[in-house]
């Protein structure tokens, strides 16, 4: 089985392919397509959606993992990756793949065991748990093979991916009660409120 994880935004999308036999996961393939700032928006989105096209043809997976948009206090950034995330969920209906959505949150959970893992915690995971020689890299292409990971697991039915009523964009049914991507949300509110108190009790 193969997996192709997307970790999508205009400016960088990262990629990775994996493949499970049995237990095993292994990479197959990774990196990252860079779009110029001198392109316009539709140009980018193009590139992206070309890219995506390819490794659908190339590699034919059976499972596609994308981030999920989370939550940004940057609007710019939030509509840049949303736009993103759009054309690589166009490409997988195109071509009748399964797509499994998660927030960075959720892989980082999956991969490092810690919601708040740093880059170099989930790269140095990613390269234990697909027997990599060396770190995977650069950051983009390290976050969309966690992704295809996790996607992996969430296939052998390791976990549940949901759309939560909280996510109105996600590719899968709204379900209701509290769906990982809720807890997600509600342990990241939770970490932010216990990071201001900190701040205050420090100063």
């Amino acid at each position: 089985m193969k997996v192709l994880g997307i970790d999508p935004g205009t400016a960088a999308t990262g990629y990775g392919i994996i493949e499970r036999t049995g237990s095993r996961l292994r990479e197959v393939d990774h990196g990252v397509l860079t779009t110029s700032p001198d392109q316009s928006l539709p140009e980018r989105l193009l590139a992206i959606h070309a890219l995506v096209d390819e490794l659908l043809v190339l590699h034919e997976p059976d499972l596609m993992g994308v981030e999920r948009l989370f939550f940004s206090r940057n609007v710019q950034t939030a509509l840049a990756v949303g736009q993103a995330r759009g054309v690589v969920l166009l490409a997988a209906a195109q071509y009748g793949v399964p797509v499994r959505e998660a927030t960075p949150n959720e892989v980082k959970s999956a991969i490092a065991g810690y919601g708040a893992a740093d880059k170099e915690q989930v790269q140095r995971m990613v390269q234990l748990v697909l027997g990599m020689s060396e770190l995977p890299r650069p950051d983009d292409a390290a976050d969309a093979l966690a992704i295809a990971t996790w996607a992996a697991n969430t296939d052998r039915g390791q976990d549940v991916a949901t759309a939560s009523v909280l996510d109105r964009a996600a590719v899968a049914p709204i379900t209701r009660g509290e769906s990982g991507y809720e807890r997600a949300v509600r342990e990241a509110l939770s970490q932010e409120r216990t990071d201001r108190v900190a701040k205050r009790s420090a100063s």
